[in-house]
């Protein structure tokens, strides 16, 4: 099989939201996604919150890994990997090893101290292969969030 990774272009995001709703319905939330092409288009192209790369074969997507710099406190500037997907029928060939390698490129080429991403605990594939790359999985930390609704509701204190 031959593929390519590469830097996502804006005609790509209807696919990349495509692959966005397949890990959706894998993790039983498809109507959580409220992004739509225009979103992707707009905050990765226009105002470059964010920097994708995808896995091409034959012109089809069928992987992508989505990335933004984040600044710590303590290390200074890291690279946030937010998702990094790979389409069912392609899981177990090499492209998701090849889009974690180029997000670790991507960090190391601008000079980050630290490349981040969250895993769910369920997904024990990927936290062997993080474990076998040398990543550190923080067991002792949590991931929190606060929606929209509890963001207006704390405001208006």
């Amino acid at each position: 099989m031959e593929y390519q990774i590469r830097e996502a272009k804006r005609e790509d995001m209807p696919q990349v939201l495509e692959l966005i709703m397949e890990l959706a319905k894998h993790e039983n939330a498809p109507d959580q996604v409220e992004i739509s092409v225009e979103d992707l288009e707009t905050e990765g192209f226009d105002n470059g919150n964010f920097k994708c790369f995808v896995a091409d074969v034959d012109g089809k997507i069928v992987g992508m890994a989505l990335v933004y710099f984040r600044f710590s406190t303590w290390k200074g500037r890291t690279v946030h990997l937010e998702d990094l997907i790979v389409t069912e029928s392609m899981r177990g060939t090499g492209l998701g090893g090849a889009l974690y390698n180029q997000v670790v490129t991507y960090g190391y080429e601008h000079g980050v101290k630290r490349v981040e991403w969250v895993v769910s605990e369920g997904n024990k594939n990927a936290i062997e292969f993080y474990e076998n790359t040398g990543a550190d999985i923080k067991k002792n930390w949590f991931t929190v969030h606060m929606n929209e609704s509890v963001i207006k509701k704390n405001i208006q204190k």
